[in-house]
């Protein structure tokens, strides 16, 4: 009972404090952004982008078929069936320069907008739930 008990704190203390759920939810564009100004620096670095593609290939994994088998019988042994299997790859692409600094810089400017809106939520957030 001690180790449920103990998990349970482990986990709503992985939650976060009232406050900073609280300004989580208030910012939660921002982080998006923040992701997004990241990437678009990271290829405006590199001088490419990566672009995800997912395949789907035929794989054979185990299945039973059939009727459920009655209490007390004997098991049907599992049959194999071609099933489906999503594969996600990274490939590098391609991209305009320029086309990627405009990006960046309007999003650096949407962040800044959006920062400058959210800083009175974040302020009473830190009032209303104080550490």
């Amino acid at each position: 009972m001690k180790t449920k008990a103990l998990s349970l704190l482990i986990l709503l203390a992985a939650c976060g404090t009232p406050q900073e759920r609280c300004i989580n939810g208030v910012t939660r564009d921002q982080r998006t952004l923040d992701r997004l100004i990241a990437e678009s620096e990271g290829n405006i670095r590199r001088g490419y982008a990566y672009e995800e593609e997912t395949v789907y290939v035929p794989v054979w994994e185990p299945c039973w078929y059939g009727p459920p088998v009655a209490e007390g019988q004997k098991p049907r042994p599992p049959r194999m069936c071609m099933e489906e299997e999503a594969r996600t790859t990274r490939k590098a692409v391609a991209i305009d320069l320029k086309a990627e600094a405009r990006k960046l810089e309007g999003l650096k400017a949407k962040r800044a907008q959006l920062a400058r809106a959210s800083a009175p939520a974040v302020a009473q957030c830190r009032a209303q739930y104080p550490e």
